[in-house]
C-alpha cells in the first residue's frame, strides 16, 4: 500500500509540473505568436491547462465540489471558440 501511496504522489507532482509547463509554454507563445489564430490557440491550450488544474485540485483534495467549476470552464472555452471562429470567417471574407 505505501508504494502505491508514493506512486500517486509522484504521479501528481508530475502532472502538476506538466500543466505548469504547458501553461507557460501558452504564454510565452501568446507573445511570442505572429498571427490571431496562434493567439486563439493560445487561449484554448490555456483554458485547457487551467481545467487539468481544476481536475488535479479535485483529485488531491477529494472534494467534487469543483468539478462544476472544470465543466462551466469548459463550456465556455468551447462556446468562445465557436464565436471567435464565426467571426474570423466573417472577418477572412471581407
Amino acid at each position: 500500500m505505501e508504494i502505491q501511496s508514493q506512486f500517486l504522489i509522484i504521479s501528481i507532482y508530475i502532472a502538476f509540473a506538466s500543466l505548469a509547463v504547458a501553461f507557460l509554454a501558452a504564454i510565452f507563445r501568446l507573445f511570442k505568436g505572429p498571427d490571431i489564430t496562434d493567439r486563439l490557440i493560445v487561449i484554448d491550450l490555456s483554458a485547457s491547462s487551467l481545467i487539468g488544474f481544476i481536475i488535479m485540485v479535485i483529485i488531491v483534495s477529494g472534494e467534487t465540489v469543483y468539478l462544476n467549476v472544470a465543466l462551466i470552464t469548459a463550456l465556455v472555452m468551447f462556446m468562445g471558440n465557436i464565436a471567435f471562429a464565426r467571426y474570423l470567417k466573417k472577418t477572412l471574407k471581407q
